[in-house]
């Protein structure tokens, strides 16, 4: 590599890494957030067998999953203003980024709550809790044992598609490089070096994920005893 590439990738590491952390990790923290959220609901509805919002939940999984992401990102970026509906790149990232893994976080805490033995809740019922104070206290604490590990991958994996949001004009990292690259013709080496720093923002989340499984392990074997 040349001393111009070089002087390419020191100048640019930082207007890369500065989006990365004022807008690639908000917008996957915001939307992966909201995510979990509606996950829960929909695994509870789901797991409360309420037939007619369970078939609602089982539709919109099934649409969300069958589509691509990035076709969902240009169905309500590009489409809805044909509807009148207007919305700003990020908050329009944010909400579909929230929907798209929402769905697939939803089949992950549906499994870890069948999960929990059903004689739990047999249980809370003869000591007189309610059908929520079941859920709050016994089986979802249990299910989010469960289901910390799927979940903390798909966070890591939210990480990387937030690339797609530079599809509809939002200024994360990858787009960031992108104008570089426009700039100074060496898509090689900048997109080399994007890929680095994914990498290492991947890195800390699998290092923070390996640590609250730890936590996790030992608070339930303090649990045991």
């Amino acid at each position: 590599m040349s001393d111009r590439v070089w002087q390419i990738l020191v100048d640019s590491f930082t207007k890369i890494l500065i989006p990365g952390i004022t807008v690639t990790i908000p917008l996957t923290v915001i939307s992966f957030s909201l995510a979990l959220i509606i996950a829960v609901i929909v695994a509870l509805i789901q797991f409360a067998n309420v037939r007619v919002l369970k078939q609602i939940s089982r539709f919109y999984i099934w649409v969300i999953r069958g589509t691509p992401l990035l076709v969902q990102l240009y169905v309500i970026f590009f489409g809805l203003p044909k509807l009148g509906i207007i919305l700003n790149p990020f908050p329009c990232a944010v909400l579909v980024f929230a929907i798209n893994e929402g769905a697939y976080c939803a089949e992950t805490m549906r499994a870890a709550l069948e999960s929990v033995p059903r004689g739990q809740m047999e249980a809370g019922y003869c000591v007189g809790m309610s059908y929520l104070q079941i859920m709050r206290r016994i089986v979802l604490p249990q299910a989010f044992r469960t289901a910390f590990p799927p979940l903390s991958n798909s966070l890591i994996g939210m990480v990387k598609d937030t690339s797609l949001a530079a599809n509809i004009t939002v200024t994360e990292m990858f787009m960031a490089t992108q104008r570089i690259v426009a700039r100074t013709y060496e898509p090689l080496a900048l997109y080399l070096e994007v890929a680095l720093i994914y990498l290492i923002f991947s890195t800390i989340l699998t290092r923070l994920q390996r640590m609250g499984e730890r936590y996790l392990n030992s608070r339930s074997g303090q649990t045991l005893q």
